[in-house]
């Protein structure tokens, strides 16, 4: 399950190797930030990501491994880089590496916040500013930077070729969002994603957002 962050979690970014592999260690204490973060996150979820830096690289056949004395994961990417990191401690000690499949200093590493998509596709809006209030108070957390952004929306994003519609609805009506290509995540190189945006100045906050298809990602915006 997948609703996304339009700010990364950049602190802690693994360094690449040349030869291929990235140390578990380090990408272990940067995901480990938010299994111990001890404020309201029930709207949030962390993944590890590795994304092309040039944005005519494909994702497509690369493969990251977890590789260890005692331990050999595959961990599956999604279509945005996305994976479920495990925190195994034996992992840990061993100084595992996380094998990838490419030269790994064409890409980056880093944890990426997103908010846990509904099964049923339907959310409330407050409950979607609360999420991007959560994933704000985290970023601030994790990087002072944050201090004067603000949440200003949320972006549902779509593989390309998706005919996906994102509609608004309130008592008074029902507008579906315009879609464009974009980046599922902002400041990443690939931009060919098929993307909504439902920005709360637009709307007020008791009103519906349904997708009827499930998002790659769905990325609170904060500016």
């Amino acid at each position: 399950m997948l609703l996304t962050l339009c700010a990364v979690a950049r602190t802690g970014a693994a360094q690449p190797q040349e030869a291929g592999w990235i140390s578990y260690r380090e990408a272990y204490r940067a995901m480990v930030t938010f299994a111990k973060y001890g404020k309201a996150k029930n709207f949030l979820q962390n993944h590890y990501q590795v994304t092309p830096k040039d944005p005519g690289q494909s994702l497509e056949g690369v493969r990251l491994t977890l590789t260890g004395r005692t331990t050999q994961l595959n961990l599956p990417l999604d279509p945005t880089g996305r994976t479920v990191l495990p925190l195994l401690k034996a992992a840990y000690d061993e100084n595992a590496m996380l094998v990838l499949n490419r030269n790994a200093s064409l890409f980056t590493f880093q944890p990426r916040l997103s908010i846990v998509p509904r099964v049923d596709g339907i959310y409330e809006g407050q409950d979607l500013r609360m999420a991007c209030d959560q994933a704000l108070q985290y970023m601030r957390y994790t990087d002072p930077g944050y201090a004067s952004r603000q949440c200003k929306g949320v972006r549902f994003a779509f593989v390309p070729k998706s005919d996906a519609a994102v509609r608004i609805r309130d008592p008074e009506r029902e507008v579906t969002l315009v879609p464009e290509l974009g980046p599922a995540f902002d400041g990443e190189a690939n931009a060919g994603f098929r993307v909504m945006t439902y920005r709360f100045a637009d709307w007020a906050e008791r009103i519906h957002v349904i997708s009827q298809n499930a998002p790659v990602a769905i990325a609170p915006v904060i500016e």
